[in-house]
């Protein structure tokens, strides 16, 4: 039998619609993140498709149909129905607790555009101030400096932390993609691109698809930066199922590297009008990687090269992947097809607040403040808080907010994976069991600490 995601499956096995309020004893389980389910007992032995058909809260919801294996019989099926219901405080405040955030907003009302919610900012925080923009480049390079002295001098069990120290410190020039560092634009351009270099992460090609990411945050197919997995890429290999399920698990923190080998360097990927400014930015970093990769390796050795160079390189990208995801992904933040799409909710409710660590943000230009960043990115980074101060007095019970901690981090690597219309996400090991081992394991054995 075809299945909704076209799949052929066995015998289905069609639950009987359950209405919120009126389950049986035999039905009542846990809603486990204030997610609705329910449950079949008695099912025969073998192997099943269960089709969901559930109402709760007067809404009726259809679901794909999800294999079932069951190694003796199928006791029951037990499976979430819904997507978190965000209409009840008491219900979001659990929510927030369960998914290690602070807040969870309310979902902004579909009227309100982002317009609306631009035209409340003051005006003083979209002005750039040539004097602070020069500070954060004084800060990125003596910090960048220091953290190679650092490197050089510490002795080996130190080194951690030297690393950590320059790799997050080499995550300037996002205000000059943006436009928000200079009135000169060929200045922007320069400093963008001397910034990006050491990096080999070529200036324009980042700021191009990093544009679109704005302009189309949480779009299915068309945000650049993150997509949930669709069901047919797990289904389509087992090589590639288990690739997937091992790059949006534990190494999820480095993904970014894939993104920047996948959408960087192919000149396909960019319009014709774009492709003379995609070939400068390509030469500048492979001049770098002739000239300086030479260098470090003449003056310290291969040694010397995976000191100075690779292990800050790895930091840096733990910090792309981490705030980018951080930003973008929990399991009550939905991504939405173009017809969809609401852009005042994408970049008020799909992005979320965090705080770190102090000197991260420091070193980082305040990127954590995000949700201005997204209500526009013209905002420079030295008025990102002021911005957002005022977001938080006109909308603040729309806004996300977290503390970077471990449940934050466990929620993300081990529920937000495979997209799911109603849900959102569905997380690997309830579509692909047997093979979730990477995804058992950070359930098992990250802390939950929030």
């Amino acid at each position: 039998m075809a299945t909704a995601s076209g799949v052929s499956a066995g015998p289905v096995l069609q639950l009987p619609s359950l209405h919120a309020g009126g389950r049986s004893a035999a039905s009542r389980v846990p809603a486990k993140g204030l997610l609705p389910w329910r449950t079949a007992a008695g099912a025969p032995a073998g192997h099943f498709s269960v089709k969901r058909d559930v109402v709760y809260n007067g809404r009726s919801y259809h679901h794909q149909f999800l294999p079932l294996k069951q190694r003796e019989g199928l006791q029951a099926a037990v499976m979430p129905v819904t997507a978190p219901i965000l209409d009840d405080e008491g219900k979001r405040k659990q929510m927030a607790e369960d998914y290690g955030f602070t807040q969870i907003g309310e979902e902004l009302p579909d009227n309100i555009t982002l317009k609306d919610v631009m035209d409340t900012l003051p005006k003083q925080v979209f002005e750039i101030n040539d004097l602070k923009a020069w500070t954060s480049v004084l800060i990125s390079v003596t910090s960048y400096a220091l953290g190679l002295f650092f490197t050089a001098k510490a002795p080996w069990y130190l080194l951690p932390l030297a690393w950590a120290w320059t790799g997050t410190a080499v995550t300037g020039g996002h205000d000059c993609a943006h436009k928000s560092f200079s009135r000169n634009k060929l200045v922007e351009d320069i400093v963008g691109t001397l910034a990006f270099m050491p990096l080999i992460y070529p200036y324009e090609p980042w700021r191009f698809k990093h544009d679109r990411h704005h302009a189309k945050t949480n779009m299915l197919q068309e945000d650049t930066a993150w997509q949930p997995v669709w069901q047919k890429e797990i289904e389509s290999s087992p090589l590639l199922r288990k690739a997937i399920i091992f790059g949006y698990g534990p190494i999820r923190p480095w993904m970014s590297i894939a993104h920047w080998l996948i959408w960087h360097f192919d000149l396909k990927k960019f319009r014709p009008n774009e492709v003379p400014r995609v070939k400068i930015s390509l030469a500048c970093v492979f001049a770098f990687m002739a000239i300086g990769w030479p260098l470090i390796i003449l003056k310290s050795g291969l040694a010397g090269w995976f000191k100075f160079w690779f292990m800050p390189w790895m930091v840096y990208h733990f910090w792309m992947s981490t705030f980018t995801m951080v930003h973008h992904t929990a399991p009550h933040i939905p991504f939405k097809s173009s017809e969809e799409w609401n852009a005042a909710q994408a970049q008020l409710n799909g992005t979320v607040h965090c705080n770190y660590p102090r000197w991260i943000e420091v070193l980082c230009h305040d990127i954590n403040v995000h949700v201005p960043h997204h209500i526009s990115p013209r905002i420079p980074s030295y008025n990102l808080r002021a911005a957002y101060e005022s977001i938080k007095q006109n909308w603040g019970k729309y806004v996300n907010e977290a503390n970077w901690n471990w449940r934050l981090m466990k929620t993300i690597l081990t529920r937000c994976h495979v997209y799911d219309k109603e849900r959102y996400y569905v997380p690997f090991d309830e579509l692909a069991p047997e093979e979730s081992q990477p995804i058992k394991f950070l359930r098992k054995f990250m802390p939950d600490y929030a």
